[in-house]
């Protein structure tokens, strides 16, 4: 995968002809469809609750709903996880974990993404369960077992130790840069 910060510091400095180039070579039509997407990052096999994370993390990029990555979402995308202020991250984060799209967040949803991502990253190190009660304990302040977008965000902000570890299992460099390399193991 090579060197991480490198190749991915300077992404979006190239130049668009060259993204646009790259992104019709992995997709010819111009569009990505989940089915495309899970088999470009050699996704098979995977639990449900991996499926179900795949399929939230690509509809949260297909911002128009139409079911399809286009270039413009795939750059938007891009840009957020590689340039993103904090507060763009914290609002996609929070979008990702809103599985039901009722503007808060519950403890199962969040379950879940965790246990999602464990699942494709094949890394167990803390329970999700405990990872879920230390965010809820230390930012849901009004004890309701939601969070709201506002408590997300300020919790997450105001407790180092829980940006900390969302930055960590959040982070999608490594899907970025399967997508940068062009690898295509195809299923």
């Amino acid at each position: 995968m090579g060197a991480q910060g490198s190749n991915l510091d300077d992404i979006l400095a190239e130049d668009m002809h060259h993204w646009y180039q790259k992104f019709m070579k992995e997709s010819p039509s111009g569009l990505v469809t989940l089915f495309e997407l899970k088999a470009m990052l050699s996704l098979t096999g995977m639990t449900q609750e991996a499926n179900s994370y795949v399929d939230q993390v690509f509809y949260t990029f297909d911002m128009d709903g139409d079911g399809y990555i286009d270039f413009v979402e795939y750059i938007a995308a891009l840009s957020l996880m590689l340039r993103g202020e904090i507060n763009q991250k914290l609002k996609w984060y929070f979008k990702l974990f809103d599985q039901d799209g009722n503007g808060k967040i519950d403890r199962e949803e969040m379950e879940t993404i965790f246990k999602a991502i464990q699942d494709i990253t094949r890394t167990y190190d803390i329970p999700p369960q405990d990872i879920v009660s230390l965010i809820y304990e230390n930012i849901d302040v009004n004890g309701e077992g939601e969070l709201t977008l506002e408590e997300f965000i300020s919790g997450a902000k105001d407790h180092p130790e829980i940006m900390d570890m969302l930055t960590k299992m959040m982070d999608l460099t490594n899907v970025l840069e399967i997508i940068l390399e062009g690898r295509q193991n195809g299923i």
